[in-house]
């Protein structure tokens, strides 16, 4: 005995199949934009020019990008810190109004964590921003190589490496005591 699916149950049926798909496919949109966003990321130390077009300032970073970053020498070696600008170009807007550059440590091999920077945008339809960095000791080392990794909704979408030149805390490795200072202990 065969079963007949009358005309109107059968176009009830393929309507909410359509909108099954047409909701799960809306789910997975923006799960699908984070994977297809992607990220140039440039740290320089050289003045980034105002005016510039979103392509030539791209050009300008890429033209300046440093490979290692300069501490200032003005401070105590305790306080010094080092200067730069990060030039981020999305492939497109990213979506929300907040990103991320988080720092790793990479000398050692591994990733280890040493700091997390939020950006807050403008716009949703930006997609080129410039944020300064001011990366100061203790947190950030010297003669160290670092990672910068920007990530969008906890997704990872561009990185790129630096490493920081500066001058090491020196110590003799000889204790001198005077007459008075063990006298004043006993």
């Amino acid at each position: 005995m065969k079963t007949r699916i009358r005309r109107p149950t059968l176009l009830l049926a393929i309507a909410a199949a359509s909108a099954l798909v047409a909701g799960a496919a809306s789910w997975s949109i923006p799960h699908a934009d984070a994977q297809r966003l992607r990220a140039q990321v440039h740290v320089t130390q050289t003045v980034v020019p105002r005016g510039l077009s979103e392509k030539a300032l791209v050009g300008f970073a890429r033209g300046h990008q440093a490979r290692a970053l300069s501490e200032s020498t003005e401070e105590a070696i305790e306080s010094r810190h080092w200067l730069a600008n990060m030039v981020v170009a999305f492939n497109a807007p990213p979506g929300d109004l907040e990103y991320h550059a988080l720092f790793y440590d990479v000398t050692d091999g591994a990733r280890n964590f040493v700091d997390d920077m939020s950006i807050y945008l403008n716009g949703r339809d930006q997609r080129t921003f410039v944020q300064r960095l001011n990366l100061a000791r203790p947190r950030f080392r010297p003669n160290r190589r670092y990672d910068l990794v920007i990530t969008v909704r906890r997704a990872e979408v561009g990185t790129t490496r630096f490493e920081t030149r500066g001058e090491e805390v020196r110590r003799s490795g000889q204790v001198d005591f005077s007459e008075a200072d063990t006298r004043a202990r006993e």
